[in-house]
């Protein structure tokens, strides 16, 4: 192709048809026939709820079905489907590369890869559009689908809040992970569309396009399923509600198990609890203004009114509910890149019994520079969706100086504050390369100031001790923790047997 002429190809995208235009509806015709046997059998039923995603004609208005190539779109900031190190070879990215520029692979390698689910940011160098946007879709299996659904939300949700923070007023969408990564279309699809309208219901306000740019075999799926996601009309409203999937999504469009759906649900218990309930976040207001010093202060009042016989335990757990939502709607909607880019915490892939591992780096903390707040708003943020099922966490304590190290104040304040199902799916926390001061405050710890989390503690003195548990390949290891264990523990390996 000639590069003098490339330029001609790009598409301005206030070109193109938007989805509550009347191109697009008739095409929908023939579907709504399919679909009357089944409107009439749901009709009463149907026409006495209410959809979760309603016609609203402010956000129709915002979306473009486009079937062409996402790298020829003039928007602010353009997505670009990838692997780990950012070198993937597929259809989207071979396309980006070829109208970007050599100056793309260059700024790549730059970025030093990019994790499952994390979207990091380059110029459009070469491109009509100013930003490329690359992010990382989830390898998917069946028996870790709700893990795949997790990252795959993460991908959708980390280009809009980038797209939010820089001020962008369009983004345009390609197909992220699906064929060369094995994730079904269709499934793909609904975490997209969802995910999506949630931000721009939320957040939205300042976000003028999104364009979802499909191929010829995606674009039937994308039409199909767009009206359950946008509706564009009343009638279109009722007639995909009964089609929506059993999971939407919380009110962020991240994917939930049908428990946790049931223990959130709006006004749970009698009338007399959310009375006072009530009245305890108004005593909240007296207490000091830092969030741990109202935390600080609603455990010891919870406490002593269950001493003092006058609420009983179940309104406190309601209460202390509550304030975990408090805490992660703050973490959700604050600006955590700069927590992020510490790689402090991240997920990597599951243990021998097939739970996801969490790791943590103690080093890569620097508690006397960071906002620890900030930091304990990253954990909740991150961990929320990872601890609705069964987990395990691995903490490199390797090379961690006293400027690193958590003290047990922090550590307390955030297990009061976690919800209960951190501990609960919490099955085995590994302490990787610990020192004698390290063992004896993790006893005091898990002794005096927490219940029930001793027996999961699991002191690992070399990395052989830890790939009993967790294969190799299923855990990032810092080079670091590498080469520390090599150096140090190379004389208990050299005394094994060969066959180990």
């Amino acid at each position: 192709m000639d590069p003098l002429g490339a330029r001609s190809q790009f598409v301005e995208v206030q070109s193109l048809h938007t989805w509550d235009q009347l191109q697009g509806v008739h095409d929908e015709v023939d579907g709504e026939n399919h679909l009357r046997e089944e409107k009439d059998k749901l009709t009463n039923h149907v026409n006495s709820l209410t959809s979760p995603f309603p016609f609203r004609q402010d956000i129709n208005s915002k979306i473009v079905l486009f079937n062409g190539d996402v790298a020829l779109l003039n928007c602010t900031a353009i997505v670009n489907t990838s692997n780990e190190t950012l070198t993937d070879k597929n259809p989207v990215s071979d396309s980006i590369h070829r109208y970007a520029g050599p100056e793309l692979r260059d700024e790549l390698l730059k970025l030093k890869g990019c994790r499952t689910g994390e979207a990091k940011m380059t110029e459009g160098f070469n491109l009509a559009a100013r930003f490329i946007v690359h992010t990382v879709g989830p390898k998917y299996k069946a028996k870790y689908r709700t893990a795949a659904e997790s990252s795959l939300y993460s991908c959708y949700r980390n280009v809009m809040q980038l797209a939010k923070e820089h001020a962008m007023v369009s983004v345009g969408f390609c197909v992220v992970s699906t064929v060369k990564r094995a994730y079904p279309l269709e499934d793909a699809t609904h975490i997209a569309l969802r995910t999506v309208r949630r931000f721009l219901e939320n957040h939205g306000e300042n976000i003028e396009t999104v364009v979802f740019a499909v191929s010829d075999v995606e674009e039937p799926v994308y039409r199909k399923l767009m009206p359950l996601y946008y509706p564009r009309s009343k009638k279109e409203e009722r007639i995909s509600l009964p089609l929506l999937p059993a999971d939407i999504g919380n009110s962020e469009g991240e994917p939930v198990v049908p428990e946790r759906q049931i223990r959130i649900a709006e006004k749970p218990g009698n009338l007399e609890d959310d009375s006072w309930d009530d009245s305890l976040e108004s005593d909240l207001g007296l207490v000091g203004s830092h969030a741990f010093a109202r935390m600080e202060g609603d455990v010891d009042k919870q406490r002593k009114l269950i001493l003092q016989g006058q609420i009983s335990e179940a309104a406190q757990q309601k209460q202390h509910q509550r304030n975990y939502n408090r805490w992660l709607c703050r973490a959700r909607a604050e600006d955590l890149s700069d927590i992020a880019a510490l790689k402090a915490l991240y997920q990597t892939g599951v243990d021998i019994c097939g739970r996801t591992v969490m790791v943590v780096v103690g080093r890569n903390i620097p508690v006397t520079l960071i906002d620890m707040e900030k930091a304990l708003l990253y954990f909740i943020h991150v961990m929320d969706h990872i601890t609705v099922k069964e987990y395990v966490m691995v903490y490199f304590h390797t090379l961690t100086s006293e400027h690193n190290h958590l003290d047990t104040d922090f550590l307390k304040k955030l297990y009061d504050i976690v919800d209960a199902k951190f501990k609960k799916n919490l099955r085995a926390f590994y302490f990787v390369h610990p020192t004698f001061r390290s063992k004896v405050s993790t006893w005091f710890f898990t002794t005096f100031s927490v219940s029930g989390l001793k027996e999961k503690v699991h002191h690992i003195e070399n990395l052989q001790q830890l790939f009993t548990c967790i294969l190799p390949e299923q855990i990032d290891i810092p080079p670091f923790v590498l080469e520390y264990d090599t150096r140090v523990n190379s004389p208990y390996y050299m005394a094994q047997p060969s066959g180990l």
